[in-house]
């Protein structure tokens, strides 16, 4: 479930970071008032450790056989 987690707030980040790319719009500041709120932070806190959580799944053993 943790696993789970971790991937959806990577996927949330990748969104974030491709809108930025893209559109020029921070997507999490601009849904929770901005880069600096203290929601925005705790959803940027908490992305960027799903991301490092993620680095696991490089090294997993686990292999579902589809690609």
């Amino acid at each position: 479930m943790l696993n789970k987690i971790a991937l959806l707030l990577v996927i949330i980040g990748a969104i974030n970071w491709g809108s930025i790319g893209i559109f020029g719009l921070d997507l999490v500041g601009f849904i929770f008032g901005g880069q600096d709120a203290l929601l925005s932070r705790v959803i940027f806190t908490l992305v960027g450790l799903a991301g490092i959580w993620c680095i696991s799944f490089l090294f997993s053993k686990h292999d579902t056989g589809t690609m």
